[in-house]
Order: structure tokens, then sequence, then C-alpha cells
């Protein structure tokens, strides 16, 4: 499905676009059906807890090491003061991450379809490399809010070049937390990124004071998808997605894509062992 020239117009003024309808519905519902399967098994040793504030994540090891694994994490209001799992376990989970797209054939086959390697192409990505990839379930009432970010400051690459692809597994509307984004903000600087720290960890390196747009305020715009949708995300692009106080779930797919002639660096969070290489969508 490569894009149209009104469409990569859209893409290049905006920095996102939606494309309704890019994904078969039996597709999402598949990749639905294979989370559910692996949030089954899940049974972790230690609790590892994804913060949607980025400028508080605890950066554990477990997130560290999931650069190459099959991890879940779970939300932060899943657990009383003891410790004790509030909920129901797959209704805890924030998300899965973050290589699914090469350790599951389900995952494989849905992030390495046609439709996901003609958009790559059709805004220039020269050597599309899959980087990370992440299933966000956005569960009823407790899913959390993911605070105003670029995605090149946790996946920078020099020059500058990830790109999201993000799927609406369920509708995402106002209501249940759906996307946000800033038209235009991908002209705008890298605020800051988000590194290894030598003595261990991570931590962020400021390097704008451009102010971030205020969440639900008019710089942003809803993005409002049913299920199918593929909406592209431009790396520098400031966008936000609030709580899901709804009674209903808004299950996404994300698999960030950067270029292959760019370089990747060392002190990126995100790192992946030598035994698993990045691989283009045609890999086998």
């Amino acid at each position: 499905m490569a894009l149209d020239q009104t469409q990569i117009d859209a893409w290049e003024r905006d920095g996102f676009l939606a494309v309704p309808g890019a994904v078969p519905l039996e597709q999402c519902e598949a990749l639905m059906a294979r989370a559910g399967e692996i949030v089954d098994a899940f049974d972790p040793e230690t609790v590892s807890i994804f913060s949607t504030h980025e400028q508080t994540r605890t950066s554990d090891d477990y997130f560290l090491a999931s650069g190459d694994t099959i991890s879940c994490f779970f939300e932060e209001g899943a657990f009383d003061d003891e410790g004790n799992l509030l909920g129901d376990k797959a209704l805890s989970i924030n998300k899965i991450g973050h290589a699914m797209h090469d350790l599951d054939p389900v995952f494989d086959r849905f992030s390495r379809q046609p439709v996901l390697a003609d958009a790559a192409r059709s805004i220039g990505l020269a050597d599309p490399l899959l980087l990370q990839s992440m299933y966000i379930f956005k569960s009823p009432r407790i899913g959390g809010e993911v605070s105003c970010h670029q995605d090149s400051a946790f996946l920078y690459t020099d020059p500058m070049t990830v790109v999201g692809f993000w799927v609406a597994l369920q509708d995402a509307t106002i209501e249940n937390g759906c996307l946000w984004a800033q038209p235009g903000g991908h002209r705008t600087p890298l605020r800051q990124r988000f590194v290894r720290s030598p003595g261990g960890g991570t931590a962020f390196e400021a390097l704008d004071a451009t102010p971030w747009p205020e969440p639900g305020g008019p710089e942003l715009v809803p993005i409002e998808a049913e299920a199918g949708t593929l909406v592209l995300l431009h790396g520098l692009l400031p966008h936000w997605s609030d709580v899901n106080r709804s009674s209903r779930s808004r299950h996404a797919y994300t698999v960030h894509v950067i270029d292959g002639t760019a370089r990747y660096p060392d002190e990126n969070w995100l790192q992946r062992s030598p035994s698993l290489p990045l691989r283009g969508f045609d890999a086998a």
C-alpha cells in the first residue's frame, strides 16, 4: 500500500498520518489473541512497573534488558501499598515489549506485512529496520497516561530517522485514551534524550528548553482511530495520550522503525544483543 501524494504531503506537513482500514480486522484480532496468551503465560519473579510519566520511569534491570526480549510491564495503579495485585493480571498490564516483532511468529508476520513496508518506503526510509515493538493495553479505568514526548528522545539516530507505525487494534476515542499530536510539531527541536548512565541506570539529557504542548490543550489534536487504522508518527512529533477512564479498553500495537543508513548510538537505552541483529521488512 504505497501512500499517494496527498497522503505524503499531509505526512510532511503534519508529522503524522492516519490511514483508516490499512490492517484487516482479523489480523488485529489475531494479534490481540496472541498478546492474551503471552500475558496468561507471564509469571514474573520480579515485578516491573512501567511509569507512564517518562520523567519518573524506574530503569530497572528488567526494563533495560527488554530490548531483545518479550517482557510484560504492569500499570502504576496495579498494586496496593503492600505490593498486592489489585485486579486481574490480564487487566493490570500496561504493555508488552520490546522485541516481539523478531521473537514471536504472530507478531513477526503482523509487523512485516506489506502495508507497513510500503508505507515506510513511501515516506523515504532507504533501509528500514524494525527496532522496537510495543503492545499497549490501555485497560479500562486503569490504562495510564503517556506524557507528551518525542520518540527520537528514546530511539535516537544520527541523523534522526525513527518513525512509529502505530496500529489501532480496537477503536481509539477521546473517551478511552486515543493519541493526541501537535500538527507540524516535528519541526520543533528535540527536547531531550533518554540515555544509559555511565554508572548504571538511565538519565534524561536536556537538549532544548522549548515547552511541551499542554496535554489536551489547543496545540494538540486528537487522533481518533477505528480498529485497523495505521498511524505514522514522526520521531520529532510531540504526542500524548490520556488516562483511559472509560469502561472500554484501547489496545494498540506500535513498531518503531529506523533507517539503517543512520548511526544508532551505544548510549541509547534500548540495545540489542549481537545475536539478535535488526532486520528489515523483507527479512525471513
